[in-house]
């Protein structure tokens, strides 16, 4: 016991060191959200891996998708790497930080607002993300209660309540630059960790070979196939397909992730931030499915709620029989990814919020120093908002939220998704498709919420991301496109000359302008 908490207590202080140091780069708004844009790729890629697996992806999914899909929940994994991180940082790297730079945008809804000269555009995302982020973050927290419990008997209250406050200390201290610091430690936790556990698992069921061999013995229900669990593509292609475009295909979409992309360096930090994530992403989300894949063979430790298991304790019970050693690492990596999504999640909402709802409706004219403080004070709220949550939920059988969790990136990218790739690469969308996919992503995953004729929340969120790739450019076919330039009315003048200033610049350098219809061709 005195070494996990030692292991737990390092963690802290180290964490809180970083935000101490960060706070050289967080005195402009700028600094504070994006890190002056001049992150590097190592600390680029990792963020955008820890804020993409956090306790959610390690304890919940790997749980759930494990028990249901068996070894093939592996693909998963395979589709998080490929689709949802080497994919994503390929296409929407480059662009995304050449137009945010030029258009002077720190926040996804400030893009749209700024590409589509719309402030409507720029006040609905700020409320999509206000709305849908809340409940995501509180979430993050559900992933500690049985692993503390089991560790150190510690209530869950106390665990909420501490990892609030940790985070809210160095991300309030240092901002961005704080957050990516500390998602570069935590990831490095997370890598270890991961490897360590999958071989002491195995080890403990006689070895991978003969793992399978007990799990391939296991009957599927539902279905007359043999050793189901151990097929290629397990007992339900059309639900893992769903679960693969889901948990991919949505990083394209969701704020916290694309931000990224924003404060990364340019030139060659991309193509090495790719790398270095993909390779992140096989080891975390590859081995996080794969070891759930063998949760069956836990079938008679688990919990069960009438019947039906309670995902969240396979992972746990997993681990239960794991060295003290191994599991204070345990407890350290899940504190490590769910911390490292939490600061990017309330730091995207309050930047969001200030930046994108306050700024351009209740005080147009803030002050920088103003701005700082606002976002700090927010970052304060997020955290206790999401927390508070996190325990009502706990403590009630309120089953709402839960749902709501569910369905948050089907309904972020299901509406940003479309706006985002199109607005990125095409001058011919217009207003009225990007209002399209709003209404689009977010009605048809909550309203599915409710009536259920999509069946679950993850095949909704699928259903939602596809449609909006479909409905943007199909509905700007026949209304006025919006061309690359337009920036909104307020505030127009100085960054249109900013614009067009390095627009003549590159051309002088003998750099080639953007050119959409030359990029259509190549698309």
């Amino acid at each position: 016991m005195v070494a996990k908490l030692s292991m737990i207590c390092a963690f802290i202080v180290v964490v809180i060191l970083v935000g101490v140091y960060a706070r050289r780069h967080a005195h402009s708004v700028s600094g504070f959200v994006l890190g002056g844009r001049n992150v590097g790729p190592w600390l680029s890629a990792f963020a955008y891996g820890t804020s993409y697996f956090s306790a959610v992806i390690f304890v919940g999914y790997a749980g759930q998708f494990g028990w249901k899909y068996g070894i093939s929940a592996f693909w998963i994994g395979l589709g998080n790497a490929v689709l949802g991180s080497l994919l994503a940082w390929w296409v929407l790297g480059p662009r995304t930080r050449e137009m945010t730079q030029r258009l002077q945008a720190a926040t996804m809804p400030e893009f749209f607002g700024k590409r589509y000269g719309s402030r409507a555009l720029r006040i609905a995302s700020a409320a999509i993300i206000f709305v849908f982020l809340i409940p995501y973050t509180a979430s993050v927290y559900n992933g500690l209660s049985r692993l503390f419990t089991m560790a150190f008997g510690i209530p869950y209250e106390a665990c909420v309540i501490g990892m609030a406050a940790v985070t809210c200390v160095y991300v309030v201290l240092g901002g961005y630059m704080a957050t990516v610091m500390n998602d570069f430690l935590q990831g490095i936790v997370m890598l270890v960790g991961i490897v360590a556990v999958i071989a002491v698992v195995l080890g403990q069921n006689g070895g991978f070979s003969a793992s399978i061999v007990a799990l391939s013995q296991i009957q599927a229900e539902g279905t007359d196939l043999q050793g189901a669990f151990v097929s290629m593509f397990g007992p339900d292609l059309f639900g893992l397909v769903a679960v693969v475009i889901l948990t991919s295909l949505g990083t394209w979409g969701l704020p916290q992730m694309v931000q990224k992309f924003y404060a990364i360096k340019s030139g060659p930090a991309i193509k090495q931030g790719a790398i270095i994530s993909t390779l992140f992403a096989l080891v975390v989300a590859g081995g996080s499915y794969f070891l759930g894949g063998f949760g069956r063979l836990y079938g008679d430790q688990i919990a069960y709620a009438g019947g039906v298991p309670v995902y969240d304790s396979i992972v746990p019970t997993m681990l239960s029989g794991l060295p003290d050693l191994l599991i204070g690492l345990v407890v350290v990596l899940v504190l490590s990814a769910s911390m490292s999504t939490l600061s990017s999640l309330v730091l995207t909402s309050s930047s969001t919020l200030t930046l994108d709802l306050i700024g351009t409706t209740v005080a147009p004219h803030m002050t920088e120093k103003r701005k700082l403080l606002w976002i700090r004070a927010l970052i304060v709220f997020f955290v206790a908002i999401s927390a508070v949550i996190a325990l009502v939920q706990y403590h009630s059988t309120i089953t709402f939220i839960a749902q709501l969790m569910g369905i948050s990136w089907g309904a972020l990218a299901g509406a940003f998704l479309g706006p985002l790739v199109w607005g990125l690469f095409s001058g011919r969308i217009s207003k009225a498709g990007v209002w399209a996919s709003f209404i689009c992503g977010v009605g048809l995953t909550v309203s599915n919420m409710f009536l259920g004729f999509a069946g679950s929340s993850i095949t909704a969120g699928a259903l939602a991301m596809l449609l909006s790739l479909a409905i943007v450019p199909i509905v700007s076919l026949v209304t006025p496109a919006v061309p690359f330039e337009v920036v909104p009315p307020a505030g127009a003048g100085a960054i249109d000359r900013a614009y067009r200033e390095e627009r003549a610049s590159d051309e002088e350098r003998g750099i080639e302008p953007f050119d959409s219809a030359k990029t259509l061709e190549k698309l």
